[in-house]
């Protein structure tokens, strides 16, 4: 999920569309509104978010410093027009990178990406386990090879991991994955996303480490997994 800060609807409703059929859900919020979920949400459905545009709104300062503080996430800031002391302002407040509109939600897309592999640590992580998650836009690694997963799926792996072998239900992995804010995805999507990634697990480990049990939901077994923590300590922190 991407959260757009913007006090104007018909900004954000140019860009939702296409950020949908690229397979990515756009969610405008105001500023105060973002200040509010982050400060009162758990830190799965915080992990839920992917990055966060930040456009013309009231507060953008102090939302900005809030983002900084509870999540380790690129955050953009797109400007109406070209203005120096708009962008030194936004750099000093934190943002990673500032845009001048018009500007291509493709081109949105790969900025976010080439800021989170900017946020992945140099060292990387040699595990015991089989299974190694990220939480920085990384695939995991199974027995010392990288996995290469749909955004979805890697997304359920992810929280799957965070929440340390609990079981959880198909309705709360889809809130994980999907947002809060999505009302026009059905929820049995969750069980195909599932079955694939199942698949390929078994495939690349011979064994299925994804229990599930009818009415009671999935887990991940954590004797097999390793979480690169620095995300998540970012978020609890």
């Amino acid at each position: 999920m991407i959260i757009f800060i913007e006090d104007r609807q018909l900004v954000v409703d140019g860009y939702k569309n296409r950020f949908q059929k690229a397979g990515e859900i756009l969610v405008r919020l105001t500023a105060l509104d973002l200040i509010d979920w982050i400060n009162t949400s758990s830190v799965l459905d915080l992990a839920s978010v992917e990055a966060v545009l930040v456009g013309e709104c009231v507060d953008a300062g102090r939302s900005i410093k809030v983002i900084r503080d509870k999540l380790d996430i690129p955050v953009i800031a797109l400007l109406e027009r070209r203005s120096l002391e708009q962008l030194t302002s936004y750099y000093h407040l934190g943002v990673d990178d500032v845009v001048v509109k018009p500007v291509h939600f493709e081109e949105l897309l790969i900025r976010i990406a080439t800021i989170k592999k900017r946020m992945v640590q140099k060292t990387r992580q040699r595990a015991k386990e089989p299974i190694v998650i990220y939480f920085d836009g990384r695939d995991p690694e199974l027995m010392g090879k990288q996995m290469l997963l749909p955004r979805r799926e890697r997304r359920i792996l992810e929280y799957l991991a965070s929440i340390n072998g609990r079981r959880v239900t198909k309705a709360q992995i889809f809130g994980a994955v999907y947002g809060l804010f999505d009302e026009h995805i059905e929820e049995n999507v969750i069980e195909s996303h599932i079955s694939k990634l199942r698949k390929k697990l078994r495939s690349y480990l011979g064994f299925d480490p994804i229990n599930s049990k009818r009415y009671l939901g999935y887990r991940l077994d954590p004797q097999v997994v390793t979480v690169e923590k620095r995300t998540l300590q970012r978020l609890i922190a």
